[in-house]
């Protein structure tokens, strides 16, 4: 499908972490600028808890918080560099500062102040397109912040924007929908060049990040799913060997719930399918839920993650 930008396009970019605004949209944002379209970043942390990229850096075995609010700092400025080279000014920039890896949490903890301070950013944009990221990313943060910024905007009074949802963390998977963006070897060069300038994470995984930069950019259009009748089914059916070490969370209007897989409000029906029972079915925002292990794992990304019902 094609992308059509022109003076009137106000992009509005939800970037959970410093890099990701280049990495994934370094060459929409160069193409809306170019059209003479406005842009503007919603930056959600600053990237601080980074801990290995910090310590090969600082060389550094401890990091307490002081050292990790000064390097989220210096991240933070990075942002500031490489916004500058793709041609969006400083005041473009609105950074929330919240934790690194606790987006999920914090969605949990403080719900409509979350969700406040995301209406409130869509207020100041007034966004026609709005770049998110995909919320099957593997990177918690990615998915939570597609889920806050999904709830927000179902509250949120103005013309609902065109929704673009951007992978960095994981694999493609369905086609149908996508919107590939054109593009040109100085646009390329630039998004590199931005790219460079979050120093503090090229110093120890350049290769990896110029790999992600390099793949085309494209997006899947996030419309939302469409909902039959009767209670929404879950789309996994984990094997009973994991059962006691499994959580369900669910995300909606009405806030997020959770429970040990044991206690969720879940029925079986004869396909060995789940349904989720919680409250009324006609909702009228759109319906999150999130399955996970609350077990200590050097490995950072989701298993399950996210998905929409």
């Amino acid at each position: 499908m094609a992308l059509s930008l022109n003076a009137s396009t106000r992009l509005l970019v939800v970037a959970p972490h410093p890099d990701d605004e280049s990495i994934a949209t370094g060459e929409l944002i160069q193409q809306v600028r170019q059209s003479g379209g406005e842009v503007r970043i919603l930056l959600l942390t600053n990237g601080d808890n980074n801990p290995w990229p910090q310590r090969w850096v600082e060389r550094r075995l401890r990091i307490g918080s002081d050292e990790r609010r000064r390097w989220g700092e210096r991240r933070r400025s990075e942002v500031g560099h490489a916004l500058a080279q793709l041609g969006v000014p400083a005041e473009s920039l609105t950074a929330l500062g919240w934790p690194d890896m606790g987006l999920t949490t914090r969605l949990c903890d403080k719900f409509e102040p979350t969700l406040a301070a995301v209406r409130e950013a869509l207020d100041a944009a007034r966004p026609n397109l709005l770049a998110l990221p995909a919320l099957g990313d593997h990177h918690p943060d990615h998915g939570a912040a597609h889920v806050i910024t999904r709830l927000a905007l179902a509250q949120w009074q103005g013309e609902q924007p065109e929704l673009l949802a951007y992978l960095v963390h994981g694999h493609e998977g369905e086609t149908s929908g996508r919107v590939k963006l054109d593009s040109s070897v100085g646009l390329h060069a630039n998004k590199l060049a931005a790219l460079a300038c979050h120093r503090s994470q090229m110093a120890l995984s350049g290769k990896r990040m110029r790999r992600m930069a390099d793949r085309a950019e494209h997006y899947q259009w996030a419309r939302g799913v469409d909902r039959g009748a009767g209670a929404p089914m879950l789309p996994w059916q984990p094997s009973v060997a994991l059962q006691p070490w499994l959580h369900l969370l669910v995300a909606d209007e009405r806030g997020v719930r959770g429970w040990p897989w044991a206690k969720a409000p879940l029925v079986r029906d004869g396909q060995g399918r789940y349904a989720l029972h919680d409250g009324p079915e006609d909702l009228a925002g759109p319906r999150f839920v999130k399955l996970h292990m609350n077990l200590p794992s050097p490995w950072i990304f989701d298993r399950w993650g996210w998905r929409e019902l």
